[in-house]
């Protein structure tokens, strides 16, 4: 249990997560991709209900990668990183082709996992 803690760069934890959750609101925005991406999941184009829940499980989730992401570096494991990454984005890959999500939501959304590793671990190098 102490490897999860001890060691980690808890500093660029938390700025690879902002940084990847701001990533993430400007993805997933109009300017970007949201439009495509909403088509792509049959959302309409304006959500009328409330996120808060959305937002705060993916803040979460996106906290939870950046630590993994800490560990992986404490043991200078770059290739777990990846490997972590890229399974990641095959169960997102997968969920949306259960879904039946068109192909082009689901390259937004696995693309956006890969993208919040890599800002991650650049994080990482740099802090």
């Amino acid at each position: 249990m102490e490897s999860l803690i001890i060691n980690v760069n808890w500093v660029a934890v938390v700025v690879g997560a902002v940084i990847a959750f701001i990533l993430g609101w400007l993805w997933y925005s109009d300017k970007m991709f949201g439009k495509k991406w909403k088509a792509g999941i049959g959302v309409p184009v304006v959500v009328s209900k409330p996120m808060i829940r959305s937002i705060v499980a993916q803040a979460g989730a996106t906290f939870l990668l950046a630590w993994v992401i800490g560990v992986t570096a404490t043991t200078n494991s770059f290739a777990l990183a990846i490997l972590i990454g890229l399974t990641c984005a095959g169960l997102i890959k997968a969920n949306g082709l259960f879904a039946g999500k068109t192909i082009t939501a689901i390259a937004i959304e696995t693309s956006y996992v890969i993208v919040m590793v890599a800002v991650m671990i650049v994080t990482h190098a740099v802090l």
